[in-house]
């Protein structure tokens, strides 16, 4: 009786009638209460009878009886339909754990992990999917997104390739290849990613993503004009895109023109979702609890800066706490730091208070406004020409100053080094040096002590670097910024990789050399300058081909010979 009222239910939802397979499904539970499939089948019902509180209940009672896959599927579909992830990856967990995962449940979880950044759980979930289903098309293409973030593009390009050979008409794998294929540092892949985008576009021309990267990845191989036409046409087309609004943002200020710039780049900011969250960067504030300012007149207001972006950077634009305070005078300024920075950070000028930023969700009803950090320069009109360079707007402690100096060598000139940028940025592989080993050529200036101080990645070699690289390593000791701060003070100049540190040496105003790589420079170097308008003291050393680091090398070396020497 009760697998013919299953019948029932079935074929009433296979001919579009969800009431009525609700209405037999629920008569029918009252005669066999026990009946998983039929609590299953009621969920479908009731969810597609816009019924989603029935549709859980449905779903947990038959998960409660019996472990299975297909509930398993629904239900966690429904809680992430309500926000609910973290319910809904404990229910797919669940499944993992007893065995009754299907495939598409695997990659449910993968899913869920690598929105998590737990890369190595997501992995394993859709590999776990492959192999129930090898030719699963999610399984595949997810899998090669997290091998390319894990770096491993080996596996990631045979992932995607093989997902693309399934489905050649699918846009968005087109897309995915696309984007491993960027990151190989030659022009037969770079090439090859563009014709992928390309063919992503044809695919899905209202899909206004494909256009969005491949604008990005023109900008990225210094096809500027080209670039901007394709994001203008995408803001055009999608001006809700976040990622149209901060890739057309980047390029224009990357060519000077920074008011546009900053104003696409604050309009991709709103854009996010409140709970959206970037790896590596501080979380947004929590909605609702102040207004976010957008311009309003601030006098007798009380005014948050909140930091959304990276150490680097928050270094660059605090110093706009004081020209914002000049120019629009709130009442109050508080401005949060993330934990790092705060002690380095109560010596800029401009603020009335200085909080850390996990402090700063519960202090953010008692202001009227808020504001990204990164939007002070689009509200104080900044220029190329009008950059506010007065530096240092920061200062070490002196008393921290004095606590390292016993711990800095004594020669004619100190330099220090930073090779290695972090690598869960996004253009990590581009921007840090493969090794210490690849600075060599710059022992052989005479009368330099160098002095690293490399944090984290790169920090081993600091501790053993290759025979005849002798230096002192500090980057172990240092707790903060006001240490590295109190570091710098006491060198005579920094050669870095594009990290904090050279955000640091010129906020303090201390002779920087930056190494930038060729591709997805950062867009604050600007294109074709060996100086910055940001920081007067700071010197740029560009690849001239990507992957050239030795050449790099060798012209800083030239330099250092010079600057030795006193030319």
């Amino acid at each position: 009786m009760a697998i013919d009222a299953l019948d029932r239910v079935l074929d009433a939802l296979d001919s579009g009638d969800a009431e009525l397979a609700w209405r037999l499904g629920t008569q029918a539970l009252q005669a066999a209460p026990g009946d998983a499939p039929l609590w299953s089948a009621c969920g479908i019902a009731a969810r597609l009878g816009e019924r989603p509180a029935e549709a859980e209940r449905c779903w947990r009672r038959s998960l409660a009886l019996q472990p299975d896959a297909l509930a398993t599927h629904h239900l966690a579909s429904l809680l992430r339909a309500q926000g609910r992830d973290d319910e809904a990856l404990a229910c797919y967990q669940a499944a993992a754990d007893d065995g009754s995962a299907d495939a598409r449940c695997w990659v449910g979880l993968g899913v869920l992990c690598a929105a998590r950044r737990r890369l190595a759980d997501a992995e394993t979930a859709y590999r776990s999917a492959l192999a129930l289903q090898p030719d699963d098309l999610a399984a595949l293409t997810n899998l090669g997104l997290v091998l390319e973030q894990l770096r491993r593009l080996d596996e990631a390009e045979a992932c995607q390739r093989r997902a693309l050979a399934l489905a050649p008409g699918l846009a968005d794998l087109h897309n995915h290849l696309a984007g491993v294929l960027a990151r190989r540092p030659d022009a037969q892949h770079e090439a090859e990613a563009e014709w992928h985008y390309r063919e992503a576009l044809r695919l899905a021309p209202q899909d206004a993503r494909h256009a969005s990267n491949l604008g990005a990845l023109l900008y990225d191989l210094g096809r500027v004009q080209e670039a901007e036409q394709v994001l203008r046409a995408t803001v055009a087309q999608a001006p809700g895109l976040a990622s149209a609004q901060i890739n057309l943002g980047h390029l224009l200020l990357s060519v000077g023109r920074l008011a546009e710039g900053f104003d696409h780049a604050a309009q991709s900011y709103a854009l996010l979702p409140p709970t959206a969250v970037v790896p590596g960067f501080p979380e947004p504030p929590p909605p609702g609890a102040a207004l976010q300012w957008t311009g309003q007149p601030l006098q007798g207001k009380r005014l948050l800066v909140w930091p959304e972006q990276g150490h680097g950077d928050q270094l660059q634009f605090c110093r706009y706490l004081r020209l914002l305070r000049e120019l629009h005078g709130p009442a109050h300024l508080t401005y949060a730091s993330t934990p790092s920075l705060l002690g380095l950070m109560r010596s800029v000028a401009g603020a009335d208070a200085h909080i850390a930023l996990q402090d700063a969700p519960a202090a953010l009803p008692a202001h009227d406004f808020w504001v990204p950090l990164q939007n002070l320069p689009l509200f104080c009109g900044t220029r190329l020409e009008t950059i506010s360079a007065d530096t240092p707007y920061l200062r070490p402690d002196p008393a921290n100053v004095a606590r390292w100096a016993p711990r800095i060598p004594q020669a004619p000139r100190k330099v220090g080094l930073v090779w290695r940028g972090n690598p869960r940025h996004d253009n990590d592989a581009e921007r840090s040096l493969p090794g210490l080993a690849l600075l060599a050529p710059l022992w052989q200036v005479p009368g330099v002590a160098f002095v690293s101080l490399q944090k984290w990645a790169g920090e081993e070699e600091g501790q053993r670097p290759p025979p005849g690289q002798p230096l002192v390593h500090l980057g172990s000791a240092i707790e903060d910024f006001a240490d590295s701060a109190a570091i710098l003070a006491q060198l005579d100049l920094l050669i870095s990789v594009d990290t904090a540190g050279c955000h640091l040496a010129g906020a303090l105003d201390r002779p920087c050399w930056v190494l930038l790589p060729a591709y997805r420079v950062d867009w604050r170097w600007l294109r074709g300058r060996a100086d910055t308008p940001w920081y007067p003291r700071t010197r740029l050393f560009r690849q001239a081909r990507r992957g050239d680091w030795a050449g790099v090398v060798d012209q800083v070396r030239q330099a250092l010979l010079d600057w030795r020497q006193g030319r």
